[in-house]
């Protein structure tokens, strides 16, 4: 059984759209999106899978959100049908953070699989879970965000430094950095000096909920990208269909 998050109460957020982020930016994907996380950053911009009426952790808006309203459980195989339903032949796992139903996200890529072949299959992980043992031979490309100090999170809990040099050491892996303040880069610096990552595989991304914020800070995190040998990526689905679910 597979804990998701929800466009509407009882609608799972499962859709076909482009990817937005990362080493896959603008590709056609399908999404399933995953409730419940570990970690609590307070720009989240999908609260709605975390932020539960009762849980104190803290965030920027404010807001708490219903349970019964915001997740909805589903069998591994009706989430494999309504997958293989949609175009794409890429699917992107994302949350929340997926890697905490490992085990039952493998039985339901498992299952796509029978039903439409091949897929390229993403998931995008804070990078503090390991795989499980089943689904990590059924991903293709682990798109790896770190916490930085600014989200919110300790370090105790988001850079656990055997989970990034695992990571780091695979070649799957791409690591995308959420950037608020041009102080940030020092902190990227750190962590890829410390865990040998390769420049190449990281990418920079303006923090932000709105074109206009992202554009403001693109101007100058352009520049630092272009100084450190880093990738920039943009917030795409921002762009185009603003801070909404489902797309």
């Amino acid at each position: 059984m597979l804990t998701l998050a929800t466009t509407r109460p009882g609608e799972p957020e499962i859709f076909a759209s482009l990817q937005g982020e990362g080493a896959s930016v603008g590709k056609p994907s399908t999404f399933v999106r995953l409730s419940r996380c570990n970690l609590a950053c307070h720009w989240c911009d999908t609260a709605y899978t975390w932020r539960f009426s009762g849980d104190n952790r803290p965030h920027t808006d404010g807001l708490d959100f219903a349970r019964e309203a915001n997740q909805v459980k589903l069998e591994e195989a009706e989430v494999a049908q309504m997958v293989a339903a949609l175009k794409p032949d890429r699917l992107v796992l994302t949350g929340g953070e997926p890697l905490l139903q490992g085990a039952a996200l493998a039985r339901m890529v498992a299952a796509l699989k029978e039903l439409r072949g091949e897929f390229h299959v993403e998931i995008e992980t804070n990078g503090s879970v390991a795989p499980h043992p089943a689904l990590d031979p059924l991903i293709d490309q682990f798109n790896v965000s770190p916490k930085l100090a600014h989200s919110g999170n300790p370090a105790s809990l988001a850079l656990i430094p055997e989970r990034l040099a695992a990571y780091a050491a695979d070649p799957r892996a791409f690591f995308k950095f959420v950037i608020a303040e041009r102080s940030d880069i020092e902190e990227v610096l750190g962590l890829v000096a410390a865990h040998s990552i390769l420049p190449s595989r990281v990418f920079l991304m303006p923090e932000g909920r709105d074109s206009a914020t992202l554009r403001a800070r693109a101007r100058w995190l352009g520049d630092l990208c272009a100084e450190h040998g880093f990738n920039f990526t943009d917030r795409l689905h921002i762009h185009l269909w603003g801070d909404t679910r489902g797309t």
